[in-house]
């Protein structure tokens, strides 16, 4: 391979390696923002109403599991060659 494709390759990566350590930066703070938020909502409605959400979404969790498995259930499976 030639020394100047290396280069570009190498550039290409440090490139690649610089957009995903900002990717990581900023999911970093939006999980610390998203923790904040769920803290704040959590002391506004108190805890029994806290614990009435959380049920509430693992209901609606569940029940979208169980229809999204009945969905690949039901499609057919492709035949590959």
């Amino acid at each position: 391979m030639k020394e100047s494709k290396l280069i570009e390759m190498q550039k290409r990566i440090e490139i690649l390696g610089a957009a995903l350590k900002n990717t990581l930066i900023k999911l970093d703070a939006l999980q610390e923002f998203t923790q904040g938020v769920l803290t704040s909502l959590q002391i506004h409605v108190g805890k029994d109403e806290w614990e009435k959400i959380v049920e509430e979404l693992k209901n609606i969790e569940k029940t979208a599991g169980q229809s999204k498995q009945k969905e690949n259930v039901e499609q057919p499976v492709e035949k590959r060659n």
